[in-house]
């Protein structure tokens, strides 16, 4: 694995595809019979989509279906050959224990970076994730306020940070920055809190914001609040033809881009 870290390699992809754009390979549920076609329709939408992306993320919508080892491992090799990094977004939320032997496994299946939830702490938490990761030369990104409507209920909270009152997600930024995180999952659906964490993360930790398109997030919004790249998925993954609404999308975010 190269020495450049995770956050440089995402950096010079984005310049080498000129976008910001990560798609999601988030597919609905498909018979475990079909798993061949699950397969080759991702394989697919990625091959027509990464000319206008800098990176894929993958989550259990292929993992559980597909396996790690076998089929979510082509799909990763086959990111690489075409330039693009690899986000695992398992959301890892265990032990420490648990969480280095999860981060162990996607890191050996070739995954550039993986998201972890901030809500388990640092000690016996994301500390051996962390340590696993850099040794690595690979990513965390935390996720610091999701996108979807509920998110408030926890992400949200008021909390009592160092004796003073502050919101959970501001807080979850602050962790970022004390923990060397390489990015920050924050809702493109929620452009006042990708503005709010910005101003606690500045240009250190970039921000990754999914939910635009399907679940009503913007990117102009959310790239002018601060968001470095936009995660993207069923505007992609449930197009037609992928590879038009991919480039769609690059060049409507290109002259938004940071």
């Amino acid at each position: 694995m190269s020495t450049v870290s995770f956050k440089d390699r995402m950096e010079k992809a984005a310049k080498n595809k000129n976008s910001n754009i990560i798609v999601a390979l988030d597919f609905p549920f498909q018979d475990l019979l079909k798993r061949e076609l699950l397969l080759a329709k991702a394989r697919n939408t990625l091959k027509m989509a990464a000319p206008y992306v800098c990176a894929v993320k993958i989550n259990h919508h292929l993992t559980l279906p597909l396996g790690i080892f076998d089929s979510v491992k082509q799909l990763v090799q086959q990111a690489h050959a075409s330039g693009l990094q690899a986000i695992m977004d398992c959301k890892v939320n265990d032990i420490g224990a648990t969480n280095q032997v999860i981060a162990e496994y996607y890191f050996a299946a070739g995954f550039d970076a993986l998201i972890a939830n901030p809500f388990v702490g640092w000690e016996e938490g994301l500390k051996p994730i962390f340590e696993t990761a850099h040794r690595l030369d690979r990513g965390v990104i935390l996720l610091t306020y999701m996108s979807h409507k509920g998110a408030a209920e926890g992400y949200g909270q008021t909390v009592l940070d160092e004796k003073t009152e502050t919101k959970q997600y501001l807080a979850f930024a602050k962790k970022a920055l004390q923990w060397n995180a390489d990015g920050a999952v924050v809702g493109a659906t929620v452009p006042e809190k990708i503005r709010e964490i910005y101003a606690v993360l500045g240009e250190e930790v970039p921000i990754y914001s999914p939910g635009v398109g399907a679940q009503g997030g913007t990117a102009e919004a959310a790239v002018k609040a601060g968001a470095r790249y936009l995660i993207i998925g069923r505007e992609i993954t449930q197009a037609q033809k992928p590879e038009d609404a991919a480039a769609k999308l690059k060049a409507a975010t290109q002259p938004l881009r940071r």
